[in-house]
């Protein structure tokens, strides 16, 4: 077996050193260099046809991609956001001025229980109304004072908010135009047979396509469907409660329901029955008809991953990472899963 020498050594622990040093360097912005280079993998195709289109001017090809990302991706998303901000401030001036009072809703909501349901909350303490009233007090409070300290601070938000998008946008030029160099340069680095590196990386950057294109067309059409809804339903802030829904719809398996369920719950128990049944129908056999199919052909299908795990990968990867964790969660799991994949299938590894 062959030794290492001291300068090999050396050399290696400064590679070591310089790398994580480099991490370090580029850990503020994290976050824009990530979404830069899933953007890059999706985007890729409509690269390749624009390269071809163009009859090979890589410059060009990839300005015109990047302006179609900015057209389709990041201009809707800024007008979601402002929209959202809008009514997200109105709901909290009704709220601060009491046209909209929880504590009445729970009065509507336990009157008209069955005699039976209050003897279980009861039971299990739950329908003690001026302690629930002085905590849903004291919970807006404390709201109130994050939203005060947060105003604070949207200025600089705003301009590093800025400064993250400039960065992620630069930098997806260049991975737009360089990226099949940097790919091969990245592969030739690592220590592997050719093998081993055909198959992890052809297997990392299906998961991204898989689960960012996934993930963010069921979100957008969960969200979509529940916010249209609420619409027809008159509830307040439809748009506000779409994006949460598509926010929610990020978890598998629990997604939109956090939200639609106990609004239903609300109108059976107050009197607005057929907008109770209404909105369970629709909830269950539309928006859950929607995560059900759409979500194991666009990400489990392609990834070949079972549902559950992608579904923990998926929670597992948003604990730990955040907005984040909904594509490296399920990249790690994927890596996993082709990693063992290729130990167990590999004959060196189990000689006879």
């Amino acid at each position: 077996m062959n030794q290492y020498t001291l300068e090999q050594k050396f050399f290696l622990y400064l590679l070591v050193v310089v790398t994580l040093a480099f991490g370090w360097i580029l850990l503020p912005y994290s976050g824009a260099v990530f979404w830069g280079i899933v953007l890059a993998i999706l985007f890729s195709g409509l690269y390749r046809r624009l390269l071809r289109a163009t009859k090979g001017r890589p410059t060009l090809a990839a300005l015109i991609t990047l302006a179609s990302i900015v057209v389709m991706v990041i201009l809707p998303l800024s007008l979601i956001a402002v929209s959202l901000v809008n009514q997200a401030s109105t709901v909290y001036a009704m709220i601060s001025s009491g046209n909209i009072d929880f504590g009445m809703y729970f009065q509507r909501i336990m009157l008209s229980l069955p005699q039976w349901v209050i003897t279980v909350l009861e039971r299990f303490d739950l329908t003690d109304f001026a302690s629930l009233q002085a905590k849903l007090q004291e919970g807006a409070a404390q709201v109130s004072q994050t939203v005060a300290r947060q105003a604070l601070h949207v200025g600089s938000m705003t301009f590093e908010f800025l400064v993250g998008l400039t960065v992620m946008l630069y930098l997806l030029f260049f991975l737009l135009r360089d990226g099949q160099s940097l790919s091969n340069r990245i592969k030739g680095a690592f220590p592997l047979s050719p093998h081993y590196k055909r198959r992890l990386f052809t297997n990392l950057t299906t998961v991204i396509r898989a689960t960012v294109k996934g993930n963010v067309l069921v979100a957008i059409a969960q969200g979509a469907l529940g916010g249209l809804i609420f619409w027809f339903l008159d509830v307040q802030a439809p748009l506000l409660w779409a994006v949460v829904m598509a926010f929610l719809s990020l978890l598998p398996a629990v997604g939109a329901a956090i939200v639609w369920v106990p609004v239903a719950i609300y109108f059976l128990a107050t009197g607005a029955i057929w907008k109770g049944v209404v909105l369970i129908a629709f909830g269950v056999l539309v928006i859950g008809l929607v995560d059900n199919i759409l979500r194991p052909v666009l990400v489990g299908k392609d990834t070949k991953m079972p549902d559950y795990l992608v579904l923990l990968s998926t929670i597992g990867g948003m604990a730990l990472f955040g907005l984040n964790g909904f594509v490296i969660g399920p990249l790690i799991a994927a890596l996993f899963l082709a990693s063992w994949d290729l130990f167990a299938s590999t004959e060196e590894f189990h000689p006879k």
